[in-house]
């Protein structure tokens, strides 16, 4: 066999569970990511718990960010011996024991010592490398690597790891993209292409589509809402924890920031909302508020703009009309008060896809009244309740939806917003591959579904005929 070759152990058949295997030589080897199968992918993975491979030789696991679809097996590769360090950026270092603590919680533990000393022994693993600098990881007299971690734009502290392998005189650079983000992200960074790459393994969750223009989101969130709050009503917007929910808050806090500047004292802007100020903002998610307090703790990880709002005395993540929900009781009263007052507002509730969580909970108690409306940010997945009710949008007649072993009406309004996606469309994969300093000669697909990874495929190709470049791509799984 020639080295370095690439195992993979997930993210082949669909778009979750990130785990690759890099093999330096025969006997030494790094691991990028380490995610959990999800969904459809995990009735072929390992039974929950277990592994699935063969960990002998891996020196170390390179986390690309913390979604659990590429850390959620840390525990499993734990329990089968590992006890290397686990390399990442600072702000996953942050992040990452509180998605495995809450997933802990969720799947094994509750009990606070437990979790505790589960906490204390991964944070003993956990090595911090900064952006944008060499760090040898094996230095051993056959095989030598060392990883740089890239801003990938994905979420906080998300990266693409560039691995340059020598052994026997000659230098392999072998890149793994992570999860690369959408351009116009306006709390991160953006992303830059590699320098060169001769082997590129790249994701391609959109490879087969192109986003809507992002530029005009924040406009198209508050008319949205504007138009929502008309009737007096409750807007609920289903968010992931990590990523989109933050994005959401920083984008609110413009607007709200706007309306303050642009209404008068005792007015309103013709048409709007009329009193934006007391709009509660409910961040009805302790896990989303421990993450929210983390992107702020982190602020000079941020993009210029984002940093400059700090600096004018502004709270992108943390302003006067956000409330934050945290315990069971609370959460009850909210959604029993909101529903028996019909006083307006907005919450922002976990999970994203409707499919467990508080949001569902405000779905049960305001889904059949028609002055609230429920307002879809980002991705239902074919089968989850947030699908259902996202197809009933435009609708006729009322559509029903199962929650809990009920059947609701869905009578409030239903309302999807693009914009919001945390992935590198079609053109961004192509220009992450093709416009850096050296395109690669091989490209290896990966976190795609089948369609996804063959029109991607398709698109290299003829980008490369058309450039006269020999590559060669590459379709895992």
């Amino acid at each position: 066999m020639a080295f370095p070759s690439i195992s993979h152990h997930g993210g082949t058949r669909g778009v979750t569970g990130s785990c690759h295997q890099l093999h330096l030589d025969s006997t030494t080897s790094l691991l990028i990511d380490c995610g959990l199968e999800q969904g459809a992918d995990a009735a072929h993975a390992a039974p929950r718990g277990q592994l699935g491979f063969d960990i002998s030789g891996v020196q170390a696991l390179v986390v690309t960010h913390v979604h659990l679809d590429h850390v959620g097996r840390i525990p499993a590769l734990f329990a089968a011996g590992f006890r290397g360090p686990i390399y990442c950026s600072e702000p996953s270092a942050k992040l990452l024991p509180l998605i495995l603590e809450d997933a802990y919680k969720l799947e094994v533990s509750s009990d606070a010592a437990q979790v505790a000393r589960y906490l204390a022994f991964l944070q003993q693993h956990i090595v911090v490398l900064a952006f944008e600098q060499w760090y040898t990881v094996v230095d051993q007299p056959q095989v030598h690597c060392a990883i740089r971690l890239q801003r990938a734009g994905h979420l906080l502290g998300s990266a693409y790891v560039e691995c340059e392998v020598g052994q026997g005189g000659r230098n392999t650079r072998v890149v793994f993209s992570g999860d690369l983000g959408a351009p116009d992200n306006p709390l991160l960074r953006p992303l830059q292409p590699p320098e060169r790459a001769d082997v590129l393994v790249l994701e391609s969750t959109y490879g087969d589509r192109l986003h809507a223009d992002r530029s005009d989101r924040r406009k198209a969130l508050e008319a949205a809402i504007d138009r929502a709050l008309l009737d007096q009503g409750t807007v609920l917007i289903p968010a992931f924890s990590l990523g989109r929910t933050q994005e959401l808050l920083y984008d609110l806090e413009d607007i709200l920031h706007r309306k303050s500047l642009l209404n008068k004292p005792g007015g309103s802007v013709a048409g709007d909302f009329p009193d934006w100020s007391q709009l509660p903002i409910i961040l009805d998610s302790p896990l989303a508020r421990r993450i929210t307090d983390v992107y702020r703790e982190l602020h000079q990880f941020w993009r210029g703009e984002a940093r400059d709002r700090v600096v004018q005395g502004r709270e992108p993540l943390g302003f006067r009309q956000l409330i934050s929900i945290d315990t069971h009781a609370r959460h009850q009263q909210v959604v029993n008060y909101l529903k028996s007052t019909g006083r307006p507002a907005i919450v922002i509730a976990g999970n994203g896809m409707c499919s467990g969580g508080r949001i569902v909970n405000y779905l049960k108690a305001m889904l059949e009244d028609s002055r609230h409306e429920v307002l879809f940010v980002g991705y239902q997945a074919k089968g989850t309740p947030g699908a259902v009710i996202q197809a009933s949008e435009g609708a006729e007649g009322f559509v029903q939806i199962d929650l809990d072993g009920r059947m609701y009406d869905i009578r409030a309004k239903v309302m999807s917003l693009g914009g919001y996606s945390g992935h590198a469309d079609q053109a961004g994969l192509v220009a992450f591959a093709l416009e850096g300093g050296r395109a690669p000669r091989r490209v290896i697909l990966v976190h795609g579904e089948r369609n996804a990874k063959q029109a991607l495929a398709e698109q290299l190709k003829r980008r490369w005929r058309a450039l006269g470049v020999q590559a060669q791509v590459e379709i895992a799984g």
